[in-house]
């Protein structure tokens, strides 16, 4: 399994934790959506596509299955969301 293709959108809202949006495409056929890139009292992490539940909890909808898989994705996640932040710094 190889990450193909990483989109940030960055969200700049004051007062949030949750810094940008991600969508990662996997093997040229595979397309997960709606990651959440939030800043956490240790750093960044991200938060996988979830919806609510009956009882107010919520569950992932997709999700990496092994710790080596979610490393692959937290990196080229946040490779991909350090370069929007260079990018826009440039901008101003």
């Amino acid at each position: 399994m190889k990450i193909t293709s990483v989109n940030v959108r960055k969200i700049e809202k004051e007062g949030s934790r949750m810094k940008g949006i991600a969508s990662v495409l996997i093997d040229d056929s595979f397309a997960v959506h709606d990651i959440r890139i939030i800043e956490g009292d240790n750093g960044l992490f991200i938060a996988m596509p979830s919806r609510k539940t009956a009882v107010g909890g919520y569950r992932d909808i997709a999700h990496p299955i092994n710790p080596e898989v979610r490393t692959m994705f937290e990196k080229a996640i946040f490779e991909a969301y350090e370069k929007a932040e260079e990018d826009s710094s440039e901008e101003e």
